[in-house]
């Protein structure tokens, strides 16, 4: 079976793929000639896994998914959520995005964080969700040069380490994503 998977972010990709059997191939948004930037417009999580799945069904004609991906910090009321990538600005920068957070929480003691991935299934004329969730902590400083985005700052529940410490498979098989790609391959095997 091929798969479009809505996406051109090559950490994302490798994470996917390393779940997925060898029945499945995983096709990227360059493997179908899509270059252009899918809007995330939606205000939710799940609104803008369904927009990308949506724009890649509708204009290439292709089974597919998508998904998006929010860092939601409880004593910040939820935020960066839906605006994780773009937090700090435009430009979505890691870095930025990590240090507006690390200083928004400088004085609280509430550290708790949950990472949440919604994936939309496209799959022959209809669409299923899949959502996976991760609660841990944002840590005081950056630590670890593993993984991507809000890794170095985020300390899952039950580990010593933040996801950047962790090989691509130890993160894969305990993350959001990993949880919401676990749940797609579940259906998928159906």
């Amino acid at each position: 079976m091929k798969l479009v998977f809505a996406s051109n972010n090559i950490n994302k990709i490798k994470e996917i793929q390393i779940l997925l059997p060898n029945t499945i191939q995983i096709l990227s948004l360059t493997d179908i000639g899509c270059h252009e930037e899918i809007p995330e417009t939606a205000d939710t999580i799940e609104g803008n896994a369904i927009l990308k799945a949506n724009y890649i069904t509708q204009k290439y004609g292709y089974n597919c998914f998508a998904d998006d991906t929010g860092l939601e910090v409880e004593a910040l009321d939820g935020e960066p959520g839906v605006f994780s990538a773009r937090y700090a600005g435009e430009q979505k920068s890691a870095e930025d995005n990590m240090n507006k957070v690390l200083k928004h929480l400088k004085d609280k003691t509430n550290r708790s964080a949950q990472f949440k991935t919604v994936i939309a299934l496209n799959l022959d004329g209809k669409q299923y969700l899949f959502t996976g969730i991760i609660k841990g902590i944002i840590i005081n400083e950056k630590i670890g040069n593993q993984g991507f985005g809000y890794d170095p700052i985020f300390q899952p529940e039950g580990y010593q380490h933040t996801f950047a410490q962790l090989s691509l498979q130890e993160k894969a098989a305990i993350s959001h994503r990993g949880i919401a790609t676990k749940l797609l391959l579940d259906f998928l095997k159906k």
